[in-house]
């Protein structure tokens, strides 16, 4: 003899179901940069700028280009980032160094913001495409005159005085590097800079 169902078991059958059939929301994960430069103040400062809707830590550790990719190795190892950075100059590192350093962070999925020779290239770029070798300190001079003011290396408010110019210098830059593919040695093409990827990838994320 079939029994009859419980009062309200019915109800609470459709309920579970209901409730399994909910979808579940899941909280969107906010995104966590870690941009380790070889430089203590000049690159850090200029990153530190950005105002984006993502956690961003900036590191000045005054290394080596090797150097700086095993320190953002070691941090990456003791907490969860969604973007890991390298910003490191040619500057007098060997040409073994500076390009190992580079496919050590390849290897290692770390993007790296490279510049051969200095990271002054980049700031140059936002006024006039630049495809002649220069050291720092023609950079340097050539700076102050297109700032109108004297360029010093650690100022705090570069990204804000270039800012409207930006488009300019990352067109400058993906021009730039063009011209050494398909064969492009990165310590031996003077000059060239990839910061203009990091500053890209950045500002997908600008408020």
């Amino acid at each position: 003899m079939a029994r009859n169902p419980k009062p309200g078991g019915r109800k609470l059958a459709d309920k579970g179901e209901a409730m399994q059939k909910r979808p579940i929301q899941t909280r969107e994960l906010r995104p966590r940069f870690l941009i380790v430069c070889e430089g203590k103040q000049t690159e850090p400062n200029y990153f530190k700028s950005f105002r984006v809707n993502a956690d961003v830590e900036v590191f000045g550790k005054g290394r080596s280009p090797q150097g700086v990719v095993e320190y953002a190795q070691k941090l990456r190892r003791k907490s969860e980032y969604t973007h890991v950075w390298v910003v490191f100059d040619r500057d007098e590192f060997s040409a073994e160094e500076f390009n190992a350093a580079i496919e050590q962070a390849k290897k290692q999925d770390i993007g790296a913001a490279y510049s051969n020779e200095a990271f002054e290239l980049w700031y140059v770029l936002h006024f006039d495409f630049c495809d002649t070798a220069q050291t720092r300190q023609s950079y340097q001079v050539t700076l102050t005159e297109k700032l109108g003011s004297p360029y010093r290396k650690n100022a705090i408010g570069l990204y804000g005085s270039l800012r409207n110019r930006q488009p300019q210098a990352i067109a400058n830059a993906r021009r730039l590097l063009e011209m050494y593919q398909p064969n492009h040695n990165p310590a031996a093409d003077n000059p060239c800079t990839t910061v203009h990827l990091l500053v890209m990838e950045l500002n997908q994320h600008l408020v």
